[in-house]
């Protein structure tokens, strides 16, 4: 650990005990999240891409923690499953980290209506199809001697819209 950077104990956060499902969590920042999370007591789920698996796999053995669920979450029966079994391990949800997101690598110009979907039904439907199951959770069971708050979401969002990727 350099100077810089301090220890973070356990009960740093008061997020200790408390479960956390990371959805694109095999590599970049929702990697980072799940390990920060780690560090401070939280159980983690992590989602991501079927084709990721070998990535998520790392993440799971970083983590020494509870596994990894490829599912798509712009499908919105994958998610509730997802969820259902979080649930069913776990007992509840409190912490949703909505980080899955792709982009097309297509010319705008030459972009199929298929690839634009493809990214608004992941970067977009996804993170409401997840939010939407995370907040029936949270209301389901509010634990208040665990967090004031009957549950957490962060909704992460990629660099590309302040920085267009041209493709070309």
């Amino acid at each position: 650990m350099n100077t810089k950077q301090r220890a973070i104990s356990k009960d740093t956060f008061g997020l200790s005990g408390q479960i956390a499902l990371l959805t694109g969590a095999s590599s970049g920042i929702g990697r980072s999240c799940a390990l920060a999370l780690r560090r401070v007591g939280v159980k983690v789920v992590i989602n991501h891409l079927p084709e990721a698996s070998n990535e998520a796999a790392e993440v799971c053995r970083e983590i020494e923690d509870v596994g990894g669920d490829a599912a798509d979450v712009s499908d919105e029966d994958q998610v509730a499953a997802m969820f259902a079994e979080t649930v069913a391990r776990f007992g509840t949800l409190h912490i949703l980290v909505n980080n899955a997101g792709i982009e097309s690598s297509a010319k705008f110009q030459e972009m199929t209506l298929s690839q634009w979907q493809k990214v608004i039904d992941v970067n977009l439907t996804g993170m409401f199809l997840c939010s939407r199951e995370a907040i029936r959770e949270f209301l389901r069971r509010a634990q208040p001697d665990v967090s004031p708050a009957s549950g957490k979401i962060i909704c992460m969002s990629s660099v590309h819209q302040e920085i267009p990727w041209a493709f070309g």
